[in-house]
């Protein structure tokens, strides 16, 4: 079992506020965290707003972002007699396509030195979907510094790029500038490396088409200028163990002295949404050097809020602080919650099984 030095539960729905009177809060997880030049830690955190009212006179309502400088939505309205079934996020119409009762954003919290202890929430969204961005929402943010800046990605859904993977850039961590989609439609968990690894760019990322012949898993993709990718290739694919269902890249990876050190997520129909480790070669991160055992995930839900929620069972790992030798590790819980765990890196190594560790 992994050796946990700290652990808690962070942030709840509860300490945040509609951005309106129209939505009620259904979640808030899945953060990025990186650490600003003042020494504290910053949270963008996915918050997941539902429509209080999505049924009216007979239609089905769906928000969408329709400002390019703003925070500002508009609810499609959808009849009866062209949706097929609902369910708890949405609703599939005729043409066989999905709108959702829900919307995400981001926003931002403060964190001491330590990480461990909130300082401030804002209660405003940071950074959201735009008409030409993510306008049915953005979701899932991950943060790596790269040289001088930092560079966030995220799932952005709209209805004419499906589900794409945009990117950001920041000097501060605080202002923004998008600069579009970087893994066009179905692929997510786009995570960046901290760094040029022999002059190119490296992100992790999972193509989410129609597989016929193997399961959605984990690629590494190169690039010289963060735009143009290519050099694709497989890297993690789901066994038959605890990620069988499918594998996609969690929290940035880190560099240690024995390779790269990712920890992803895998899932399960029985486990739900588990944590597993891995270890990349430093010069040549397509290489695999060492994987978990194929019966033991690093961590599975343990806790009650992870056990239970809008998504049951869900441990979800996507933001990372390195802090000497252990790492500050920022998960989703149930798909409500935040949680922080403070862990030794040597600890999540012993969990491997390769020819170097």
């Amino acid at each position: 079992m992994l050796k946990i030095e700290k652990e808690g539960l962070l942030l709840t729905k509860e300490m945040f506020k509609p951005s309106n009177k129209n939505f009620e809060i259904i979640g808030v997880f899945n953060p990025a965290a990186l650490r600003l030049k003042n020494g504290k830690i910053l949270l963008y955190v996915r918050v997941a707003e539902k429509l209080k009212k999505w049924n009216k006179k007979g239609k089905s309502l769906s928000p969408r972002c329709i400002s390019n400088s703003r925070y500002q939505l508009t609810y499609d309205a959808f009849k009866k007699s062209n949706i097929e079934n609902y369910d708890r996020g949405g609703f599939h119409l005729k043409d066989d396509t999905v709108r959702l009762k829900f919307i995400s954003h981001f926003r931002r919290v403060f964190l001491s030195e330590g990480g461990m202890e909130v300082e401030k929430i804002e209660q405003k969204p940071a950074f959201y979907g735009t008409k030409d961005d993510g306008e049915l929402g953005v979701e899932d943010p991950r943060v790596s510094k790269i040289g001088n800046q930092y560079v966030m990605t995220y799932v952005a859904l709209s209805r004419y790029n499906s589900i794409s993977s945009s990117y950001a850039v920041s000097k501060d961590g605080i202002n923004w500038k998008r600069r579009g989609i970087i893994f066009r439609h179905q692929n997510k968990d786009v995570v960046l490396f901290p760094g040029k690894v022999k002059g190119r760019y490296v992100a992790f990322n999972r193509p989410e088409g129609n597989f016929n012949f193997s399961l959605p898993h984990m690629w590494i993709s190169y690039s010289k200028d963060l735009e143009h990718w290519g050099d694709d290739q497989s890297l993690l694919l789901s066994k038959d163990s605890w990620d069988s269902a499918r594998v996609g890249a969690g929290t940035p990876p880190i560099l240690t002295k024995k390779g790269w050190l990712e920890i992803y997520h895998g899932v399960h129909p029985d486990y739900g949404y588990c944590m597993g480790a891995c270890l990349l070669d430093k010069n040549e991160p397509h290489k695999l050097i060492a994987r978990g055992p194929c019966d033991a995930p690093l961590l599975c839900a343990q806790q009650d809020y992870e056990k239970k929620g809008w998504m049951p069972n869900v441990v979800f790992p996507t933001g990372i602080i390195e802090d000497g030798e252990k790492i500050l590790l920022y998960s989703g819980g149930a798909d409500e919650v935040v949680s922080i765990k403070e862990i030794y890196v040597k600890e999540i190594l012993k969990h491997l099984k390769g020819k170097y560790v």
